[in-house]
């Protein structure tokens, strides 16, 4: 009995075919958007009986395996003679003159793989074969042609299967195992949580109905093995293909591997890839790809996919340091090593931005991929704010004056391109227009014929100056935002001295957020504080038809004790309220034996108090958090928390709200025994704050609200998080700030938090 493999056109003879180094550390970046306007440009001016977007499908034999082969041809075109020709459209940055036959192998495998489907369907003794490429900027067109008899196209397509196939039977195995061992699959403990059956068996209806979930899960319910452990089930039941397991810091990525790892130590056979940042796993001193100067990068192609099936062949948990041996290995730079991977792998965990980033997202994915994909969005209340970076950008005076400085004399045509943008903002700056709502087209195009230029010389492919390279990609970057640009965006400049600043602003992401994540069989979006619902649907893209879910803390409340200590943390009062605030935080410390983490709304704030505080308390060791920590500080910062076995030999941390101490963190038993809380968490008043203020007041929203109390109370409640996290825990959250009495934020506070006490 033959086993099916289906597959793409596309997916096939990339496999087949991809070959070479990684280029430069610039890379023609021709957008989805571009190709698709392109192609439609070029079927326009096909004839009556031509047509465009044809499916085709064909199934090859090989041995045992019989291979579904399908994908669209761009054009099937007809002419006066009766000559059917493929059509393959292909939009490039590349200069047309340096495009020959031979550029592009992979360009004439899709269309060779194409014209055999339809000759064969069509019992044609041959057919011609035609590769069209697009300059994307100047529109030009460069057409090579073939005619290729059936039994070529045969051979051709034969020998396509016939490199893939030993791959293809590596996946099936693979897939076979998975599928057995995750049907077969208990969940691994005892017993559910209180709470935890409930929020497994949403995740599971969610994904099994093609469903969006929001759940606010609170802590210590076990999210992460919570979301995991059905989306395998619904692998294991054929609904789902993969898993991407979405984060937005190392600490949950790390927490999200241990539960795969786990999962797999209780029999699970599946493929788990993390995907770390190329700045940290790159091998070189500098990231720069480069043939000529990373060896990693010289060949990659010729290269990986041994890579590939030689790590699915021997490791299941594909995590940062597997990837590096291998890596090294095989000689494959790790990073594109890791993307590779993402498509091969069953389960993937990465930050948001390869999800939902326009300029970096895993674009390689197909619809009909997604249909099988379960997005997993941990910490989701952080979604809002990375989102609205995600959808901004912006554009600097200073780097297009460098660059005309730099190029005025050498490269005219850049230095003429970049003196336009120069002037353009300048011109800005004398009109003193801060705040726009329409988006400045004349200066879109200056940045965009800045940025045609710029690829023209990068292409070239020798040696690339950075400052060309950054500003480049920041022209690119611009240009793409300025096409998703509607009303939930705004532009304002900013102008110190002789520098002008001038950023397209996402206000609400949600629009950009649903068509990111179109097409997905699924997308659970969950966090212990994703509170309050209306206001993170609103801006995640949520629907009215979406699932909602909310399950209060599984431990008694009578495991931690909630004070109130009204005094006002407002800017102008924390002079006249430092020694009361001090004094407090002695006796709530004299109240518990034990570690303490106590967070601030800024860095200023916390020293403040931090060296009134240690003049107060000499003999009380403390810790204290500095902004620009590198891991390693991060790792040794927790790891003073240690459980003592001397009560009294207590640890003192001071740390800020919303920063990497506030949430993920895992201080279990005696390491924690209380947190104290200082001010309402609300946002720095500034220029953007209130601008999405105004904005949401405009249609129809309590702007402030918006903008400053829920993202404050946020932090707040993940703070306070850090505290209670198995059901033997117990210890004090002091909330220090006179507003907590106030009935906005008592809405906030979540049921177990209610029974406080208030200080005098």
């Amino acid at each position: 009995m033959t086993q099916i493999i289906k597959i793409a056109v596309r997916t096939l003879v990339e496999y087949a075919f991809r070959s070479g180094s990684i280029e430069t550390g610039f890379r023609t970046a021709t957008s989805l958007h571009e190709g698709t306007k392109i192609h439609q440009k070029i079927q326009k001016t096909y004839r009556e009986t031509d047509q465009k977007e044809v499916y085709l499908k064909t199934e090859v034999l090989l041995d045992d395996l019989t291979f579904q082969i399908d994908g669209r041809c761009d054009g099937l075109l007809l002419d006066e003679d009766g000559v059917i020709t493929i059509d393959e459209i292909k939009s490039t940055s590349m200069p047309l003159e340096q495009m020959t036959e031979e550029t592009h192998p992979v360009h004439w495998a899709q269309a060779i793989v194409y014209a055999y489907i339809y000759a064969q369907g069509h019992d044609l003794a041959e057919i011609n074969i035609q590769l069209t490429y697009v300059q994307v900027r100047t529109e030009e067109e460069k057409r090579f042609q073939r005619m290729m008899k059936r039994e070529d196209l045969e051979a051709f397509v034969i020998d396509v299967v016939s490199r893939y196939a030993a791959f293809a039977r590596l996946r099936m195995a693979l897939r076979q195992k998975r599928d057995t061992s995750a049907k077969a699959l208990a969940f691994p403990f005892g017993e559910y949580r209180t709470g935890q059956r409930k929020l497994a068996g949403s995740v599971y209806k969610t994904i099994q109905e093609k469903k969006t979930l929001f759940a606010k899960a609170s802590t210590g319910i076990g999210k992460t093995i919570s979301t995991i452990f059905p989306a395998v089930k619904a692998v294991g039941e054929g609904h789902v293909e993969r898993i991407f397991y979405l984060t937005a810091k190392t600490i949950t990525r790390t927490a999200a591997e241990e539960a795969f790892c786990f999962l797999q130590k209780k029999g699970l056979e599946l493929i788990v890839v993390t995907i770390t940042a190329k700045e940290k796993i790159c091998f070189q001193e500098k990231v720069k790809c480069d043939k000529t100067e990373c060896p990693f990068a010289d060949g990659y192609y010729d290269r990986i996919n041994g890579a590939v099936s030689d790590i699915l062949e021997h490791e299941k948990m594909l995590t940062r340091p597997v990837i590096e041996k291998y890596a090294r290995k095989h000689m494959v730079c790790p990073f594109e090593f890791s993307l590779d991977l993402a498509y091969a792998a069953d389960a993937v965990i990465c930050d948001y931005n390869y999800m939902f980033d326009p300029r970096v997202s895993l674009q390689r994915l197909f619809e009909e991929e997604k249909k099988k994909t379960v997005l997993l969005i941990d910490e989701a209340h952080n979604l809002v704010d990375r989102a609205r970076e995600m959808y901004s950008a912006t554009v600097v005076k200073s780097h297009f004056l460098d660059l005309y400085r730099l190029y005025k004399e050498d490269h005219k045509e850049i230095a003429k391109k970049a003196k336009k943008v120069n002037d353009h903002l300048l011109e800005k700056k004398k009109q003193n227009q801060m705040l726009e709502k329409s988006l400045d087209d004349k200066l879109v195009q200056v940045v965009d014929a800045f940025a045609f230029k710029a690829e023209e010389e990068l292409a070239k492919g020798e040696e690339v100056d950075e400052l060309l390279l950054e500003t480049y990609f920041e022209a690119q970057a611009f240009v793409k935002i300025a096409r998703l640009y509607d009303q939930r965006f705004t532009s304002y400049l900013t102008v110190n001295g002789s520098e002008v600043e001038l950023k397209l602003f996402c206000l609400d992401p949600s629009a950009q957020l649903e068509q990111m994540g179109k097409g997905f069989r699924s997308k659970v979006f969950f966090s212990a504080t994703l509170t309050p619902a209306g206001y993170y649907m609103d801006l995640l893209g949520g629907k009215e038809n979406d699932y909602v879910l909310s399950i209060p803390s599984p431990f008694d409340r009578e495991n931690v004790e909630i004070m109130i200590q009204p005094l006002s943390t407002r800017y102008r009062d924390r002079e006249r309220t430092l020694e009361p605030m001090v004094q407090f935080m002695m006796t709530t410390l004299q109240k518990k034996a034990g570690n303490f983490l106590i967070f601030f709304p800024s860095y200023q704030y916390m020293r403040m108090v931090y060296e009134y505080f240690i003049t107060m308390a000499p003999d009380i060791k403390t810790i204290v958090q500095d902004g620009g920590m590198t891991e390693e500080q991060r790792e040794d910062f927790l790891e003073a928390f240690r459980e003592n076995e001397d009560p009294m030999d207590r640890l003192v941390g001071f740390a800020v709200l919303g920063g990497i101490f506030s949430e993920g963190i895992d201080l279990k038993g005696e390491r924690l025994q209380g947190v104290m809380i200082v001010g309402v968490g609300l946002p720095q008043i500034g220029l953007e704050r209130n601008i999405i203020k105004d904005y949401f007041q405009s249609i129809g929203h309590n702007g402030y609200d918006y903008s400053y109390v829920y993202p404050g109370m946020n932090k707040v409640l993940q703070a306070g998080g850090r505290l209670i996290r198995t059901e033997s825990d117990h210890g004090i959250i002091a909330l220090i700030d006179d507003r907590f009495l106030q009935p906005k934020y008592q809405a906030l506070l979540p049921y177990e938090w209610q029974h406080f006490t208030v200080g005098k």
